[in-house]
């Protein structure tokens, strides 16, 4: 297990590393040989808003759905190779790890995953300036379907709603913790990053698990340790965890953390 706090590594001889690489290969092909008949788990879903606004979701409901208890929901936001309008390729990047069965039968949880078009990203502008860049399109579209129209149809927990995302989704996290501060009752950013300038008190309320690798080539990684600095700088909880060798593709270790699931699923709005 890597340790966890800000700049933190893990360093092991070359077979460690071997047999770490062997184990991460053997989950990923598990989950990539599960991909045809696991995407059937997903209900595909299109939403239309009032004002004729579309947006293409997977949702995956859980196990043994009893519609009189509360379920907690996870919302999932994926990075630019995951836009289009298939409605199935947000899936072949971390959705489908949740599909692990021991992590299904020890946590019962719906998980949303929304996809936004080609020509669009979750948030709008650059991160410059002090309150950072808006929500786009179908981000609003997502949060609108979390909060208002799924619980029409689900017994959902407003109270443990869940946000993660990876790269440009994970991006997006963070905008949505600074413009919906209370909203979600935890937060999981992966190989994200962002300007620490717009964090505040409000959104540091929400506890955060970051994930990132050293060697991140598309998203710097002093980046993430800058966030969860300025997140905990602003009174907020800030678990941080760094892996090493695995560039831009953390989630596919963050997504199999047991630790993870435990600790987000423990996380609750006042």
């Amino acid at each position: 297990m890597p340790r966890e706090g800000t700049g933190s590594r893990l360093e092991a001889g070359g077979y460690w590393k071997c047999l770490q690489a062997c184990s991460l290969s053997f989950l990923l092909l598990a989950a990539s040989s599960a991909g045809a008949a696991g995407s059937n788990d997903f209900l595909a879903r299109i939403y239309t808003n009032a004002l004729r606004k579309t947006l293409p979701y997977r949702l995956l409901v859980p196990k043994d759905y009893d519609p009189k208890k509360a379920y907690p929901v996870i919302v999932y936001l994926h990075g630019a190779a995951g836009r289009g309008d298939d409605n199935a390729e947000p899936l072949n990047w971390g959705p489908l790890l949740f599909l692990e069965p021991s992590l299904r039968e020890k946590h019962r949880f719906f998980l949303l995953v929304p996809q936004c078009s080609r020509s669009s990203a979750w948030a709008e502008s650059s991160w410059s300036g002090l309150t950072g860049p808006r929500e786009g399109n179908a981000l609003r579209l997502t949060l609108e379907l979390v909060s208002d129209i799924l619980p029409r149809e689900f017994n959902i927990d407003a109270k443990r709603r869940y946000l993660t995302g990876v790269s440009m989704g994970g991006h997006a996290v963070w905008v949505a913790l600074v413009r919906r501060p209370g909203f979600f009752a935890a937060a999981i950013p992966v190989c994200s990053g962002g300007s620490p300038k717009i964090v505040n008190d409000a959104a540091a309320r929400c506890p955060v698990w970051v994930f990132h690798s050293d060697d991140d080539h598309l998203v710097p990684v002093q980046q993430a340790r800058d966030l969860v600095k300025a997140w905990r700088q602003h009174g907020g909880i800030a678990k941080y965890t760094e892996y090493t060798g695995l560039k831009h593709s953390s989630w596919k270790k963050a997504y199999v953390e047991p630790e993870m699931f435990d600790w987000l699923f423990q996380q609750r709005l006042p």
